[in-house]
């Protein structure tokens, strides 16, 4: 099964920095997985995220309006599959 992450934001330093730790994390986490990023502020509302960046798995939020550590967004992934 491919894991979905998406990353909610509008393309700013800290969206950038949660796509990478979001990345290294799936990697390190040995999973199949798919990375978008969501800019379109309407789409980010969607998912009831005020304060960006955002961390999607699967379609469910797990964190946002913050940049967890490393350590955190890979157990934020695992947690959500």
């Amino acid at each position: 099964m491919t894991v979905k992450i998406q990353i909610l934001g509008t393309g700013c330093p800290k969206c950038k920095k949660l796509a990478e730790l979001a990345e290294a994390a799936a990697k390190e986490l040995g999973l199949d997985y798919s990375m978008e990023k969501v800019t379109d502020i309407s789409e980010i509302l969607e998912f009831g995220v005020a304060g960006t960046p955002g961390l999607v798995v699967n379609d469910k939020v797990v964190a946002a309006g913050r940049i967890p550590t490393p350590l955190a967004v890979k157990r934020l992934i695992s947690e959500a599959l």
